[in-house]
């Protein structure tokens, strides 16, 4: 069998026995392999490569000395990406609490209809009117604060006057805590005749009748209540 690579003093005479169906091999530019005219390696009839004198093992090329030559390194894989989360997002601040609402309330009484003429005592009627006042601060869930004022029209004198507004603002006072009003500041207090409604204007020339009748709005009980809703 003939060697795989052969001496260049050997080349002459070996080329006489070339098989003309050599492989024709990928075009070298190498002086370790004989090279024939088209520029490729050239090959014995075995499909061997020639060597040159030139020929080392450096030299060596894939197609004629597979053994000699190391395959390439692969390529490094590329480096991971670091993939750097995003940050979570800030929790959105608490919306700050809704103030509870208010349960303020004011109500006015005629006191012609709740007292008799220069009484104190308390009329069905104005045990009614009294029961629907109850009945709205029993809607509040909590009660501040409860202020009853009397009032009076400017007949008669003013001591008398005084008097009887307080007495009739503590008779509401007292029906209303026993139908279960409380608060932490309940008051009754009296104005007499000293806060006339503005829209009342009666001459004092008129009969006692006429002008009692005329004076009949300044006659009240005003409940003015403050508290919070449910």
């Amino acid at each position: 069998m003939m060697p795989k690579s052969m001496n260049i003093r050997t080349v002459v005479s070996v080329l006489v026995g070339l098989s003309a169906t050599s492989a024709i091999a990928q075009v070298v530019n190498n002086d370790a392999y004989l090279i024939d005219q088209r520029g490729v390696v050239a090959r014995s009839g075995f499909g061997l490569c020639w060597r040159t004198a030139e020929w080392t093992p450096a030299k060596a090329i894939a197609e004629c000395d597979a053994d000699l030559v190391k395959p390439a390194a692969p390529a490094p894989a590329p480096a991971p990406v670091a993939v750097v989360a995003a940050p979570a997002p800030a929790p959105a601040p608490k919306p700050a609490p809704l103030p509870p609402p208010k349960c303020d309330f004011s109500d006015t009484l005629a006191a012609d209809a709740t007292f008799a003429f220069g009484k104190s005592d308390l009329t069905a009627g104005a045990r009614k009117q009294l029961d629907a006042v109850a009945a709205k601060a029993a809607g509040c869930a909590t009660v501040s604060s409860v202020t009853v004022t009397g009032h009076t029209d400017r007949i008669g004198s003013d001591a008398a006057n005084q008097k009887l507004s307080e007495q009739r603002a503590g008779a509401v006072k007292s029906y209303l805590q026993g139908k279960g009003v409380n608060a932490a500041s309940f008051n009754a207090v009296g104005a007499g005749e000293s806060q006339p409604l503005a829209g009342v204007t009666c001459a004092d020339k008129l009969p006692k009748a006429k002008l009692a009748a005329c004076l009949a709005p300044n006659r009240r009980v005003v409940i003015d209540l403050q508290g919070t809703g449910k």
